[in-house]
């Protein structure tokens, strides 16, 4: 920035003021700053300026692991609709486990002015980060336990809406594979298609899982393929898209006709999980507008003003694909 100065001889702050845009610098000293700086090809550190003005324009956000499409998919509505807002996103982890400490470094390192975060087994430790540091917190597809705001899909909601079309359909035998167990999400979707299934007189569902992976559920589609055939689920759960896609894997790979002899469902409704082979029947997230209310939530929360920590949950949307055997009212037609 000094030499930028020195070339239209102006102070230092003259070109930090015009380069915001500042109204107290007139438009032609303004025009003739910013075509310097275009000509020599001058770009604002932007952590230099978080030290001046206590402000970076850089928001935090901590992903899941990368190889589960639905990262992906959220990753980029966050990048789409933060820099709508002039907001630049930093990727300060990207993992399957606790949140480790150099995660915790970047936040603080970086000067981030808020933190999104969606990463699975986390909620606890990075919101006492954030809190310690004054850093405002909104978690993405999952509830805080401790503090922060939250804005999730209704995931309760979506695990009984399956059980119960299902259950309509006529299946008696079913199964549940969930992800990590101690994280929301998947406790949420287990939850509610326990509960309906309960609720109908059914016997206890199965259970398995313990990560939220494809492996996983290849895992456990091996394993009820393993069963006897009058022991065997007619409809099993993966609480996560990337869960039943590995179930459904592994079914079809021991000769197990899906949805013919068992019907998958997931929740989710990533964009590989429509397409074939698999054509899921998903309860898709409402990932667009989830983002937007989390950046509301953000924003209002980096202005300065205190304000309640708020859970926000938005309800999903029943995709109905082949993977499963549906009421006749649903595949009419």
């Amino acid at each position: 920035m000094a030499s930028l100065a020195r070339a239209a001889g102006v102070a230092a702050s003259t070109v930090s003021r015009a380069l915001r845009n500042d109204p107290r610098i007139s438009p032609d000293v303004r025009d003739r700053i910013v075509a310097l700086a275009q000509e020599v090809g001058y770009t604002p550190n932007i952590l230099a300026r978080s030290l001046v003005g206590g402000s970076s324009g850089l928001i935090g956000l901590v992903l899941g692991p990368v190889d589960n499409p639905f990262y992906a998919e959220l990753m980029q509505r966050a990048v789409t609709q933060a820099a709508a807002r002039g907001w630049r996103l930093l990727l300060v982890h990207a993992g399957p486990g606790p949140i480790e400490q150099a995660t915790a470094d970047a936040l603080l390192q970086y000067r981030v002015d808020g933190c999104l975060i969606t990463s699975a087994e986390l909620s606890s430790r990075a919101a006492r980060i954030c809190r310690d540091n004054q850093v405002p917190l909104v978690m993405v597809n999952r509830v805080a336990w401790e503090h922060g705001s939250a804005v999730s899909c209704d995931n309760d909601a979506a695990g009984a809406l399956l059980a119960d079309l299902l259950i309509e359909a006529g299946h008696r035998r079913l199964a549940v594979v969930s992800g990590n167990p101690t994280t929301s999400t998947s406790i949420e979707r287990a939850d509610g298609f326990i509960r309906r299934v309960r609720a109908a007189g059914l016997p206890e569902p199965l259970r398995f899982g313990g990560v939220n992976s494809h492996a996983k559920g290849f895992e456990a589609g091996q394993v009820i393929a393993a069963l006897p055939a009058p022991d065997r689920p007619d409809a099993v759960l993966g609480v996560s898209d990337l869960i039943a896609m590995g179930i459904m894997d592994a079914l079809r790979e021991a000769g197990i006709a899906v949805p013919g002899e068992i019907s998958v469902v997931g929740i989710d409704g990533v964009a590989a999980a429509r397409r074939p082979p698999y054509r899921m029947t998903t309860v898709a997230q409402p990932l667009e507008d989830m983002m937007e209310r989390a950046l509301d939530l953000l924003n209002a929360r980096m202005n300065g003003v205190h304000r309640a920590d708020e859970v926000v949950t938005l309800r999903g949307d029943l995709v109905i694909g082949q993977s499963a055997r549906l009421p006749a009212r649903l595949t009419a037609g």
